[in-house]
């Protein structure tokens, strides 16, 4: 069976030495893909960048939580707290989407805004995922693949991640995959039975903001078959112009090299969701 590879960049658009590093690997690197935050304060430089990167695949990084939404927080008060942003209780607001028909609305409301607000960049919509993983929650991968009927039907994100990659992060690491495995076979499902494309397996959740070489090296040994998706959260500090260890992880003559040598096809969501995904 083929072996097709996404590498993706998460939160794009979060600043500028975010959009600096995702520029940077995917000029000079092997970064095929990123999600874009589209109402974070770098959105639009983030899509300026874009539109001069024609193989840098871009999806959208729903923002639900800890962060800012798209829509004026005056028509989602249930989903912002004082301060105009959505909160980081994920377990709670995760209880209200369930049992609330009005918190169900509002999240509604600001998906829909979110795709719309992409729409309006004029760049091809590549893939839909959600910060934090949190469209790992039924309500909202729900109402997201309700939403995406609109917007020519995406491929999304699949949080299946190896138990393998999770052991070799130690115990705590362990622990969190276990307790997500349930929700992401669930996710996997769903998605299956909505024809939904997806990847087969994920990986960057247990060593997310620590997927230095190494790791790229050990899972690149490990590929499995069909689509793997391999995120990273790579930055430039532009000040002192010293990059993040996930940006020199992409920049790695290493890492090419075993890309390379494995014969593994790159691309975005769509094109490694399709027979003719082109090498590096």
């Amino acid at each position: 069976m083929q072996k097709y590879l996404i590498i993706t960049a998460d939160d794009f658009g979060l600043n500028e030495d975010v959009n600096e590093g995702v520029e940077s690997a995917a000029r000079n690197g092997v970064l095929t893909a990123a999600s874009l935050m589209v109402a974070a304060p770098a959105a639009g430089d983030a899509v300026r960048r874009a539109a001069g990167l024609p193989n840098l695949h871009v999806g959208l990084h729903l923002v639900l939580a800890d962060g800012i939404p798209a829509l004026d927080s005056r028509q989602i008060p249930a989903l912002t707290g004082r301060d105009g942003k959505m909160g980081d209780r994920m377990a709670y607001d995760g209880l209200r989407y369930f049992l609330l028909p009005r918190v169900r609305r509002q999240l509604e409301a600001e998906i829909r805004a979110q795709f719309a607000a992409f729409a309006r960049t004029g760049l091809r919509l590549d893939h839909v995922n959600a910060h934090k993983h949190f469209h790992l929650h039924p309500t909202i991968l729900e109402i997201a693949l309700r939403v995406a009927r609109d917007y020519d039907c995406p491929p999304v994100r699949a949080t299946i991640e190896p138990l393998w990659f999770a052991l070799r992060q130690g115990p705590a690491a362990s622990v969190a995959a276990a307790s997500l495995r349930p929700w992401a076979s669930l996710m996997r499902r769903r998605l299956r039975r909505a024809g939904v494309p997806h990847n087969d397996s994920l990986f960057g959740i247990a060593a997310s903001g620590a997927m230095q070489e190494d790791k790229v090296l050990q899972i690149l040994a490990k590929l499995p078959p069909g689509v793997t998706e391999i995120y990273l959260h790579p930055a430039r500090i532009t000040g002192s112009g010293v990059a993040s260890s996930e940006l020199a992880a992409l920049l790695s003559d290493r890492v090419r090299a075993a890309i390379v040598a494995s014969g593994v096809r790159l691309g975005g969501f769509r094109d490694c969701l399709r027979p003719g995904a082109a090498l590096i």
